[in-house]
């Protein structure tokens, strides 16, 4: 099985979506080549950010194929392949594998939950899963806020004593310090991602393979001085960008500043259930947005 090469900054990259509803192609292509041309070394395609669980089974496998055929670097690409379906989460992982990309990023099935999913079911999900393909790495996605079911410490190492290096790494939505320092101890082949761009400091000292964050749509230059050069001032500045939805619908939000960054209205439509980001919140990430450059000019 080849060696993951994921590491660093990696935007949860968002997913423009067109009128119809579908998601939009050419403006996701045209903001991941942005991203990695400007601070990312790699980008978590359909995930949370993107929306991922909002979109249809055709939907997600075509975006998926649409970056192979644009020439996009598969290897510095995970793409999320969880679904409430086991069969699904098979399908996503299969043709990820065929495209080339880098890595599958696993969300528990977010249905049943308690005593209706045990880790034995959980456990039964991966192995599906794994046995489905024989070589791409699987990062698990742990977001018990959103999902409900943990990727608790005692599956994690469950899972990597039956599959071992398939199962590569974890991305830690929780928030939860506590439990991604334990998660990275788990062996020093496990890459551990927290999902906020203020651990990269950390992370740079080693600890982590980095950070897979939703704001690094919007700040994947001040993102990639911090991993690459310990800028501290850049990484404030960062962290200042990423508080400006402290509170607030995290994914409308980042696509309202994506919208104003690139000057594209188009790119700022979420996907029912989600809402547009209200008016008032919008000029308020805007302005605040707008202040931490004007630091970084002068």
């Amino acid at each position: 099985m080849p060696q993951t090469k994921l590491s660093g900054v990696i935007a949860a990259i968002a997913t423009p979506i067109a009128e119809n509803g579908a998601p939009d192609q050419q403006r996701a292509l045209k903001l991941a080549r942005f991203l990695l041309d400007n601070g990312c070394d790699g980008l978590n395609v359909l995930g949370t950010t993107g929306e991922a669980t909002s979109f249809s089974l055709a939907e997600r496998m075509s975006l998926m194929s649409a970056y192979k055929e644009a020439g996009m670097p598969m290897d510095r690409l995970m793409v999320g392949t969880g679904a409430a379906a086991v069969s699904d989460a098979v399908a996503l992982t299969k043709h990820a594998a065929q495209l080339g990309f880098a890595g599958a990023l696993i969300l528990p099935p977010f249905y049943y939950k308690g005593v209706q999913a045990p880790d034995d079911g959980l456990a039964a999900y991966v192995d599906q899963i794994v046995k489905a393909d024989s070589a791409l790495p699987i990062y698990l996605y742990h977001f018990p806020a959103l999902s409900g079911l943990p990727w608790h410490l005692a599956l994690v190492k469950r899972l990597l004593d039956t599959h071992g290096r398939r199962i590569a790494g974890l991305k830690d939505s929780s928030g939860d310090m506590a439990y991604a320092r334990e998660a990275a101890k788990i062996s020093p082949d496990f890459h551990v991602f927290p999902s906020n761009e203020a651990t990269l400091l950390e992370a740079r000292g080693g600890e982590f393979a980095g950070c897979i964050s939703a704001t690094a749509n919007c700040n994947p230059d001040l993102c990639g001085r911090a991993w690459r050069d310990g800028d501290q001032t850049a990484l404030d500045q960062a962290v200042t960008i990423r508080k400006l939805f402290d509170g607030k619908a995290l994914v409308a939000g980042v696509k309202a500043l994506l919208a104003h960054i690139h000057n594209d209205p188009a790119i700022s439509r979420v996907k029912p259930p989600m809402a547009p980001f209200s008016a008032a919140d919008r000029a308020q990430a805007i302005a605040g947005h707008d202040a931490v450059r004007a630091k970084r000019v002068a």
